[in-house]
């Protein structure tokens, strides 16, 4: 560590740039948040990653298949590294879980 830092140049706020996202508080099902974190986990992203990646395709879904733009688009955002394939494996497996998490919350079905 150095003995004396210039800070005359600094400025305060965050340290990650919050370009493109937006901070929300959300209030979300622990079966939910649960079922995310262990695909983050097996999936080496973070929960939020893969509850972020899990709306915004089941919004660009949700309008139909989206033109080659859209797509193109739509996986801007992501990490480096992480492809396309990549972020399908993560949506099957998140379809997966969310079917399942659907199946245990139907209030006729018994374990």
């Amino acid at each position: 560590m150095k003995d004396e830092y210039d800070f005359t140049h600094a400025k305060r706020g965050a340290v990650a740039s919050g370009k493109g996202k937006t901070r929300i508080t959300i209030m979300l099902d622990d079966a939910v948040i649960e079922a995310a974190r262990g695909v983050a986990q097996n999936e080496g992203f973070g929960y939020q990653t893969v509850i972020n990646n899990t709306l915004r395709q089941g919004l660009l879904h949700d309008r139909g298949h989206p033109a080659k733009a859209d797509q193109q688009s739509a996986t801007a955002h992501l990490k480096k590294g992480v492809t396309a394939t990549d972020l399908k494996i993560l949506e099957k497996k998140l379809a997966d879980a969310l079917s399942e998490l659907h199946r245990v919350m139907e209030p006729d079905v018994r374990p």
